[in-house]
């Protein structure tokens, strides 16, 4: 998948920005602050919909501004000619559009535009809380598999519903039924023993995807594993009934803790992902160092995943990636980028072009730099009509 053109109004530091891409590499250069990372995020809320900076869309607003409008032309193998333009207004909040009709529902965007961003929180991917792994695996696994974000979506509403009703109870429990409460418990079982059972497999599967990451970073000789932590111990082939009276019996025990506390303590949302080098615990073992580059596997084994699984490469976003790495790491991921065969079409942020002159050749029309200044393109090499 291509992105060729892009259109930025009103949206961040950007007033209004229109930037023509070249189909590899496309280098994004300019001092802090300038507008870099903002047309990043741009092509982030055209395949998914939302940010990866923030989760509130009104924070991406231009001072001032009452909405944003923000317009991508892509090309795909499964649609050789897609125009997606995404508005948001402060009034009537978040709509898309494809090729000019409007989705009923934003969820009906992602996987259409498989997408991946590299950035350097990716080190609380291993470093942070169970939550930051759970997200990577929802975004991961919603592009990757449309049932999975439909079952995500009524879970958290079976939640929150749950979660509600318990809270009542804890404060006044003469106030609600029984059977309401088990009603809702019922729903939740349901639905969250169907995501358990695609994380089950998922990691089973993710395991070769994450090896061949570590080994285009050359880490070849560390061992990476991910160890999921559930309602239960589960084989990785375990069944929907299996899963679903086990998170039952799970709930049951935990019965009188949850009135007690008004939550919910069983399920999806408290699942963790444990990542294990060579055996050790990262979150607690790993140097600084490593947290970084396991960060950084994880996200370009993503990137793998999702090719493989959807038979189409995602736009890879890698924001200051480069910045603080060590130069053995830095060769090995612009090799990676000029390999056709693996990554097709990516956008970097940097603040100097100088790191990259060596390893990429500006010359060649597969590649652009485009400097970006006050929220403005200024200059792009080589200029769009030489492509």
């Amino acid at each position: 998948m291509t992105l060729r053109s892009l259109r930025v109004y009103n949206f961040r530091a950007h007033q209004e920005t229109v930037v023509a891409f070249a189909p590899r590499i496309n280098l994004i250069v300019g001092p802090n602050g300038a507008g870099k990372t903002n047309l990043l995020e741009a092509i982030h809320y055209l395949c998914l919909g939302k940010s990866f900076l923030t989760a509130q869309d009104a924070y991406a607003l231009r001072q001032g501004a009452p909405f944003f409008e923000l317009e991508g032309q892509f090309s795909s193998a499964r649609r050789p000619e897609l125009t997606v333009r995404l508005v948001y207004a402060l009034e009537g909040g978040k709509r898309v559009f494809i090729n000019g009709a409007p989705l009923e529902r934003l969820a009906e965007l992602v996987g259409l535009l498989p997408v991946v961003v590299l950035s350097p929180t990716d080190q609380a991917l291993t470093a942070g809380p169970p939550e930051e792994r759970r997200r990577f695996v929802d975004n991961l696994l919603s592009q990757a598999y449309p049932a999975y974000l439909k079952d995500l979506l009524h879970y958290r509403r079976a939640l929150q519903q749950r979660n509600e009703l318990l809270a009542r109870l804890r404060r006044q429990p003469t106030t609600i039924q029984p059977a309401l409460l088990d009603s809702w418990q019922e729903e939740l079982v349901l639905l969250g023993s169907r995501l358990i059972q695609r994380r089950l497999r998922w990691v089973q599967e993710f395991a070769q995807f994450l090896a061949e990451a570590h080994t285009y970073l050359g880490l070849s000789a560390e061992l990476p594993q991910i160890e999921y932590v559930t309602v239960a111990a589960f084989e990785a082939e375990a069944d929907f009934e299996s899963i679903r009276c086990a998170f039952r019996d799970r709930l049951g025990r935990l019965a009188r803790q949850e009135r007690e506390q008004g939550r919910t303590l069983a399920g999806p949302h408290r699942d963790e992902f444990r990542l294990r080098l060579n055996g050790m615990e990262v979150r607690r073992y790993a140097s600084q160092g490593q947290h970084r580059i396991m960060g950084l596997a994880l996200k370009l084994a993503q990137f793998l995943y999702l090719q493989a699984r959807l038979e189409e490469t995602p736009l890879l976003l890698l924001d200051d990636v480069f910045d603080g790495l060590d130069p053995y790491r830095t060769r090995r991921i612009l090799g990676l980028l000029q390999q056709e065969t693996v990554i097709g079409q990516s956008f970097l942020t940097a603040v100097r072009q100088e790191l990259f002159q060596e390893a990429i050749n500006f010359a060649d029309r597969a590649h652009r730099v485009i400097c970006v200044q006050q929220g403005k393109v200024v200059e792009t090499h080589p200029a769009p009509s030489a492509l």
